[in-house]
């Protein structure tokens, strides 16, 4: 199916469900299990939310998703189903998915010591490593509806440079939806899981909100 597909489910389950191959590329975010976040105000999660549990930034209420990493059968079939994949927090799941030529350095641009310079997504399409340097909020000035969520930008400079126009994409983690919109924008194909029902009402709503605005202008 062409376009933009968001569902409300589980991705494990569903991606058995698919041939070998199926998707060009899967550009996923899943829990790096660190059991922690920064929290609304600026304190540290563990002192703060107890560990194990994140403090939604978005709502202020208390989520638990980050209590572990995906299983090994996760990565194994998201491999299956993928030509390639581009996996952000690779370097926490290098035991499923093996050595790489080349990550994908998000250099956020913070100038502050309380949160991490950079993420890393492992990738096995191109072998060299490269940088995006966007500062998190520099020209999406929105609300922010998940913990973790990217900017729109990131994705569009993703989707530009590691696929081609109509391919079709997959992701797992569909969180706050910024590569929904990314893939909207640039003419690729989606079809995007997210488990928690609030993420995923909050997401549809964005994505339908930016699409029309694009629409009107």
């Amino acid at each position: 199916m062409k376009g933009i597909n968001l569902i409300h489910g589980e991705s494990l389950q569903a991606l058995k469900g698919y041939a070998d191959n199926h998707f060009d590329v899967a550009i996923v975010d899943p829990p790096y299990g660190l059991g922690y976040r920064l929290v609304k105000g600026g304190a540290k999660g563990g002192a703060k939310c107890g560990l194990g549990t994140i403090r939604n930034w978005a709502d202020d209420k208390y989520k638990t998703w980050d209590d572990g990493i995906p299983q090994p059968e996760y990565f194994t079939e998201l491999q299956r189903v993928s030509k390639n994949q581009i996996i952000w927090g690779g370097n926490y799941f290098l035991d499923n998915l093996g050595r790489t030529d080349g990550f994908i350095v998000w250099d956020k641009m913070n100038g502050t010591n309380s949160m991490a310079d950079c993420e890393l997504a492992w990738q096995n399409i191109k072998g060299t490593t490269r940088m995006f340097r966007w500062h998190h909020f520099s020209g999406e000035r929105t609300k922010k509806i998940h913990p973790t969520q990217k900017p729109i930008q990131l994705y569009k400079w993703i989707l530009e440079n590691y696929t081609n126009e109509n391919d079709l994409i997959l992701d797992t983690h569909l969180g706050s939806g910024s590569i929904a919109i990314a893939c909207h924008y640039m003419k690729r194909n989606l079809i995007g899981y997210e488990i928690d029902k609030e993420y995923y009402d909050a997401a549809c709503k964005r994505f339908k909100n930016q699409t029309i605005q694009q629409a009107i202008w």
